[in-house]
């Protein structure tokens, strides 16, 4: 309730938004298409899982401090 009621005194200017996003490897199709009789062949990796995460500070005309973290 305090937040709604305060919101309108905040300068937009000066908000500051922590945004998270990631990929893994692992999240490689595991299933596909094929022509009907014909066996699908397609590449992933395989044993050499990898997670990139992708975290910055969003505001209302640019973003900031951007980081790339690969595990």
């Amino acid at each position: 309730m305090a937040w709604a009621e305060n919101q309108s005194k905040f300068d937009p200017d000066r908000l500051i938004f922590i945004d998270e996003s990631g990929t893994n490897t692992k999240m490689a199709r595991l299933r596909g298409r094929a022509p009907r009789g014909q066996r699908l062949v397609g590449k992933i990796p395989y044993g050499h899982w990898k997670t990139t995460t992708f975290v910055a500070g969003l505001r209302s005309s640019v973003l900031t401090a951007p980081c790339v973290v690969v595990r």
